[in-house]
């Protein structure tokens, strides 16, 4: 535990298991069309949510119930090289950060996944070409 987030999870259950059920209902959704689009990926939990990676973190999905010096409704989902990706609609927020590019959902109807599906194809093709 550190002083950002009072809860310390030991594994993906335990994180299911804390989550309301309209945020881990994305969060399952978003994780299933992670693994559809780039299959070898590997999942870690790091700073209590799921993260990506490939050769470097490609993504993370970041629900709002998880705390980190502060809240926001709804689940993240997160390129961490965003700033690499063609995102010529502006799709993906950049907020104040140089690298990590971000989307919300409040619900599943939200979720464009056409759209991330390109996006997390492009991010595993960059990460393919990172050294």
């Amino acid at each position: 535990m550190n002083k950002f987030q009072p809860v310390d999870f030991q594994d993906l259950d335990d994180l299911f298991a804390f989550l309301p059920e309209h945020e881990l209902k994305i969060v399952e959704a978003l994780r299933g069309l992670v693994y559809e689009c780039i299959p070898q990926v590997k999942e870690k939990l790091s700073y209590n949510v799921p993260f990506f990676r490939l050769r470097k973190t490609v993504c993370f999905i970041w629900p709002g119930a998880v705390p980190w010096g502060g809240t926001f409704e709804g689940v993240q989902f997160g390129f961490t090289h965003g700033h690499l990706l063609t995102d010529e609609t502006g799709y993906l927020d950049a907020g104040k950060r140089k690298y990590v590019r971000t989307k919300t959902f409040k619900s599943l109807k939200e979720i464009d996944f056409d759209q991330l599906r390109i996006l997390l194809f492009e991010a595993a093709e960059i990460d393919a070409q990172k050294r």
